[in-house]
């Protein structure tokens, strides 16, 4: 596949050159594009992002915490006495 790629690029009669610039435009006109879509594109405000990352940290649930009571989890100790420590 690779050599046919080299054989077309430096294919005889010239079509090698008409196929770089072909190709050479086409990069070209698809950077300008996108950099006129960037600068088209309106900056999100401060307050909107904010929103959108506490809405989704609330949907978000920390899983071992959803349900305590499942199979396979253990139950909570209760808390014991104080063990003396070296002071």
């Amino acid at each position: 596949m690779f050599a046919g790629v080299l054989g077309l690029i430096a294919g005889q009669g010239g079509q090698g050159a008409v196929v770089v610039a072909l190709a050479a435009t086409a990069a070209a006109v698809s950077v300008g594009a996108a950099a006129l879509a960037a600068r088209l594109v309106r900056p999100v405000p401060p307050h909107r992002i904010r929103t959108a990352i506490r809405d989704r940290e609330q949907r978000t649930a920390f899983l071992p915490q959803r349900d305590p009571d499942a199979s396979g989890r253990s139950r909570p100790r209760a808390p014991g006495r104080l063990v003396p420590t070296a002071a």
